[in-house]
């Protein structure tokens, strides 16, 4: 793979409690330098991110009711709603995990939808025009019926994405990766995320089938790319 083909894989994440301004700052500059796919951190930061990127082609990108997605729904539809309309171009949001392995279905897909549609809405009215949405749907937590039935929600309720994890107490995992590849229909991509910090880890998500990566480590994941192609 070359170097520019895997920074567009790469979403560079900032989703530390101890993440500052200085840290997102100094994120969007290598982002825009090494030119990734898109800089990902708190809500309260996207403002900053879209400032900072502006010009770039690397997209800013948050997250709603990061890491558990048990939020109630109405907030959870303001948390989109508010994100694009300070600058989110993507957002990643937790799927209600715990109303997954309750078995709430139901709930869970509705809303869901009203998550991606109040997304979509705000940003035709104040945003860039469309969002891409990931749902997070933490699949080290869940077996391989509740992933294919996970991965049919997402692709149900219009998101654009599916990602394994959120990090929090649960790393991507290969196998993760290739079960929602094959149970997702085409139009709908992979992002592998958590415990992602090596040019290696990287490339077995991709070959998984992962569309996107998500990392804290995704600058130094395309110059050690970068590095190893000099010495070739």
């Amino acid at each position: 793979m070359r170097v520019e083909e895997l920074a567009k894989t790469l979403d560079h994440t900032l989703l530390s409690p101890r993440t500052t301004g200085r840290d997102v700052e100094r994120a969007c500059d290598e982002a825009r330098e090494l030119h990734l796919a898109a800089v990902c951190t708190f809500p309260t930061y996207v403002p900053l991110v879209a400032e900072r990127l502006r010009g770039s082609d690397v997209r800013t990108c948050t997250v709603v009711d990061f890491p558990f997605g048990a939020d109630l729904p109405a907030a959870r539809v303001a948390a989109a709603r508010a994100a694009v309309e300070a600058g989110a171009e993507e957002i990643d949001v937790c799927m209600n995990v715990p109303a997954m392995l309750s078995g709430d279905f139901t709930f869970v897909r509705d809303d869901l939808v009203r998550v991606v549609g109040a997304a979509r809405a705000q940003a035709r009215r104040t945003g860039p025009g469309d969002v891409v949405v990931k749902v997070i749907i933490e699949a080290p937590l869940l077996d391989d019926k509740l992933v294919r039935l996970a991965c049919m929600i997402v692709a149900d309720c219009g998101a654009d994405f599916a990602k394994t994890a959120s990090g929090v107490g649960a790393a991507a995992r290969v196998q993760d990766v290739e079960l929602m590849r094959e149970a997702l229909p085409p139009g709908v991509g992979v992002k592998a995320a958590g415990g992602i910090r090596t040019l290696g880890d990287a490339q077995a998500m991709i070959d998984a089938g992962a569309a996107r990566v998500g990392s804290s480590a995704a600058t130094e994941i395309v110059r050690e790319l970068a590095a190893t192609a000099r010495r070739r």
